[in-house]
C-alpha cells in the first residue's frame, strides 16, 4: 500500500489514515491533498486513501499524476459516501482513522491536534474539528442527538417558516460556546477522526445510508458502546460544503430525507419512521403546490418549473 508521510519510510504502521471519498470535485480534492502535509506536521506518520466514486472529471488520473504516493481505489460505480468510506476503512492501517471530505481545506496542524486530543483522552472514541464555511463564517458542526420533534421539523418547511425556534438552536448546540473543547453527541462527518478500537468494536458506516445521517448513526453506535464524542476547536478546517451533492439537487434531497427515515426506523421504530416518511412527503407536496401557484401567476416561471420538477422527483421516490 502506498503511503504519504513526512516521516522516513518504515515498516511501522501509520499513526493516521486519512480517508477521502470523492465524486467529481477534482480541483478541490487536489487542493485538499496539497494541504495535508502542513495539517499533519512532521511528528506523525500518515497514509492517504482516496476512494473515487466513478467521477467523470479526470480525478483518478489527476491524483495519480500529482500525488503518486496516495493510494486510489477507483470504483466503476458510485458507492456513495458510506460505501466508499467503508472501502477505505477496510484498507486503512492507522491507529486513528480520519474521515475527510474532499471539499475541505485542513489548516496547519489541524489533523495533528485531533490526534493529540485522542492521545490525551483515552475514553474519547471520536473527535472532530471546528469547521468554517468558505466565506469565513462558522459552520455549526456539533449536534445533540435528534429527538422525534427534530426529525419532523429540522431542514423542512417548518424551519423555513420558523427558523428561530429553540428546538433548532438546541439541536446545533448554539447554547454552548463554539471555541471551547467539549463533549457532544455527534459531529458532522466532513471531518471526523475515530480510534481504530471504535471501528473494530462497532464496525463501519451503515451502508443503508447512501449519504447523510451515516455519521449520526456511527456516533450513536459509538456512544451506545460506551465511548465519548468530543469537539476540539483548536483544530480548524474550512469546508466548502456540498460541492458534490449540489450537482444533483433532487437526488440530494432524496438521500437526505430517506436517510432520516432510516435513522428513525433504527432508533425509534418502524411506526415512527413510516409516519415521518409520509409527513416529509407531505411537506414536499406542499412545496410543489406553492411553486405551482407562483408559476401560474407568472412569477419566475423557469425557476418555478425547475423546483417543481425537483420536488416531483422526491415525491416519486417515496423516500425509499
Amino acid at each position: 500500500m502506498d503511503t504519504v508521510s513526512n516521516a522516513p519510510t518504515s515498516s511501522l504502521s501509520p499513526d493516521i489514515s486519512i480517508l477521502i471519498v470523492s465524486w467529481n470535485v477534482r480541483d478541490l480534492l487536489l487542493d485538499c491533498l496539497a494541504a495535508l502535509p502542513r495539517a499533519v506536521g512532521e511528528a506523525l506518520r500518515y497514509e492517504v486513501i482516496v476512494v473515487d466514486n466513478a467521477s467523470g472529471d479526470g480525478t483518478v488520473d489527476a491524483v495519480r499524476e500529482a500525488f503518486p504516493a496516495v493510494r486510489i481505489i477507483a470504483n466503476r460505480d458510485n458507492r456513495g459516501f458510506t460505501g466508499g468510506n467503508n472501502q477505505a476503512l477496510a484498507a486503512a492501517r492507522g491507529r486513528y482513522l480520519f474521515l475527510l471530505n474532499p471539499d475541505t481545506a485542513p489548516q496547519p496542524d489541524s489533523i495533528a491536534r485531533l490526534a493529540r486530543y485522542l492521545d490525551s483522552h483515552p475514553d474519547v472514541g471520536m473527535v472532530g474539528p471546528r469547521l468554517w464555511y468558505g466565506d469565513g463564517s462558522p459552520q455549526p458542526s456539533r449536534r445533540r442527538f435528534p429527538t422525534l420533534a427534530t426529525l419532523f421539523t429540522e431542514s423542512t418547511i417548518i424551519q423555513q417558516y420558523f427558523p428561530g425556534l429553540r428546538l433548532f438552536q438546541r439541536y446545533i448546540m448554539a447554547d454552548q460556546p463554539d471555541d471551547e473543547p467539549q463533549e457532544v453527541d455527534w459531529l458532522v462527518g466532513a471531518a471526523l477522526m475515530a480510534r481504530r478500537e471504535v471501528y473494530e468494536q462497532i464496525g463501519g458506516l451503515d451502508e443503508g445510508f447512501f449519504m447523510y445521517s451515516e455519521e449520526l448513526d456511527w456516533c450513536k453506535r459509538a456512544k451506545d458502546a460506551g465511548w465519548r464524542i468530543a469537539y476540539e476547536p483548536a483544530a480548524e478546517i474550512i469546508h466548502y460544503e456540498g460541492k458534490s451533492s449540489e450537482q444533483a439537487v433532487a437526488r440530494r434531497d432524496i438521500f437526505f430525507f430517506s436517510s432520516r427515515v432510516r435513522y428513525a426506523q433504527k432508533h425509534f421504530g418502524r411506526a415512527w419512521a413510516e409516519l415521518l416518511r409520509w409527513w416529509l412527503l407531505a411537506t414536499f407536496g406542499f412545496q410543489w403546490l406553492r411553486e405551482g401557484a407562483k408559476w401560474l401567476v407568472g412569477h419566475k416561471r423557469a425557476l418555478r418549473a425547475q423546483r417543481m420538477a425537483a420536488y416531483q422527483q422526491v415525491l416519486k421516490s417515496r423516500l425509499r
